[in-house]
């Protein structure tokens, strides 16, 4: 008799991943800043910290925190350019951290 390996349990890297975005966005600013830098990089509109200081109503370290802990979790990608860091948002975590959320959220229900 053959024992049939349950596939819906998430993996150890799903895990991972579901722990650090969830942590990323827990803060309404850090969703906030993403949706920005999201829409500027599809607008092909560069994003550097001055760009994200002067959308929001928060200091420049606040705003480093904050950005420092979305690039942290992998929903944003950080790139030198001369004195300028510039952001980007990797739509490829933020699709990987539904898939697993939504495994997550199914589990029970069959």
């Amino acid at each position: 008799m053959r024992i049939r390996k349950d596939n819906d349990y998430l993996l150890e890297e799903e895990i991972l991943l579901v722990s650090q975005v969830s942590d990323a966005l827990a803060h309404p600013a850090r969703i906030k800043i993403y949706q920005y830098i999201m829409k500027c990089n599809k607008d092909r509109i560069p994003v550097c910290n001055k760009d994200v200081v002067n959308e929001f109503d928060y200091s420049q370290s606040t705003i480093s925190q904050h950005i420092n802990k979305l690039c942290r979790s992998g929903l944003v990608q950080m790139q030198k350019n001369d004195k300028c860091s510039m952001y980007y948002a990797n739509i490829g975590v933020l699709m990987k951290y539904l898939d697993a959320t939504k495994k997550f959220s199914t589990f029970n229900a069959r």
